[in-house]
């Protein structure tokens, strides 16, 4: 599903030149679930954006699905992303204007889906997330529990092959953090794979494998279940 060789990020400024990944090399497979450990500053969120295709590396490939990505240009990589990622960011991300039905339609709207599929697809996953009797309000009406599973839902609308997560349970209570983690488990239960950076090695259990950052380097890699 992914792979990255000899991973470089450089950020420069006129006067400091930080490396965020130093020739890092990670694979994932196809429905596997992979959790992203390490501290602050060690480049996490960093990988996740590139491998997102949100970042471009300084050096080094990115393959997904057997392809060499990181050289593509805007559109090819926006393309891409738009077709085969989905995203889970730690703050939610959900447009305030929106309704939650419009927030969770908005990639199929990108994707150029009709209006009556479009309506299909996004009734059926915020029946699925639990959601429904929401779909009118506004993300700030919401607790951030039902922010979080209206951001899932706005991830697995359009089926991808990837979702990509950024501490999808940073700013949730334990419950709550639960019951995401439970919606993601079963995601990928289903095939859908998994790549999430996190700090909470509670969360870190329910992948597959865990990898940890240190100064940009992988450092240790504990496989957590036979694939």
């Amino acid at each position: 599903m992914l792979k990255t060789v000899d991973l470089v990020k450089v950020f420069r400024t006129e006067e400091v030149e930080t490396t965020a990944l130093n020739k890092v090399n990670i694979h994932v497979k196809d429905g596997e679930f992979v959790a992203i450990m390490g501290p602050s500053g060690c480049g996490k969120s960093t990988f996740l954006n590139i491998i997102g295709l949100l970042d471009n590396p300084s050096g080094g490939e990115i393959y997904f699905v057997g392809h060499e990505v990181s050289k593509f240009k805007e559109k090819q990589r926006t393309n891409l992303r738009k077709a085969n990622i989905g995203f889970v960011f730690q703050s939610f991300n959900l447009i305030d204007e929106l309704t939650v039905f419009e927030n969770v339609e908005l990639p199929l709207l990108y994707l150029g889906v009709s209006s009556s599929e479009r309506k299909k697809k996004v009734e059926a996953v915020l029946d699925r997330m639990k959601m429904s009797h929401r779909r009118n309000h506004f993300p700030q009406q919401l607790s951030g529990g039902q922010q979080q599973r209206v951001a899932i839902a706005r991830a697995v609308v359009a089926n991808p092959k990837l979702i990509l997560a950024d501490e999808p349970t940073g700013n949730l209570d334990s419950a709550n953090g639960e019951e995401v983690m439970n919606l993601l488990s079963e995601l990928n239960s289903e095939g859908t794979t998994i790549v999430m950076v996190t700090h909470s090695p509670s969360d870190a259990e329910k992948a597959h494998r865990i990898i940890h950052l240190f100064d940009g380097h992988v450092v240790t890699e504990n496989v957590k279940k036979i694939l």
